[in-house]
């Protein structure tokens, strides 16, 4: 359901998508979806080997902000004030959950 709003949502650049070479749009599916996608659930399931629930969702919940931060600094996006403001928001709520 969520890959259906997404392409709605994205019609735009869907077009552009079309255009692009096999090989590029094998590369964004492979090391994008794939590669990533089961990267992590595979580092997610051994830290919840290693570590409870309790220890290991508020480092999960951290990856909106590596994901920010890579934009930041490797992709030059600027970051806003309101960006700003809900990183600082969601480092307020990890700690509040990691300290319960």
């Amino acid at each position: 359901m969520a890959l259906v709003v997404l392409a709605i949502a994205s019609g735009p650049q869907l077009r552009q998508l079309a255009a692009a070479p096999p090989r590029a749009l094998a590369a964004i599916v492979l090391g994008g979806g794939l590669l990533a996608g089961g990267v992590g659930i595979l580092a997610f399931y051994a830290a919840l080997k290693g570590g409870s629930i309790q220890q290991v969702m508020p480092i999960a919940f951290t990856s909106p902000l590596f994901g920010a931060a890579a934009a930041i600094l490797l992709g030059g996006e600027e970051i806003s004030p309101r960006a700003l403001a809900g990183m600082a928001l969601t480092l307020v709520g990890i700690g509040l959950i990691a300290t319960r």
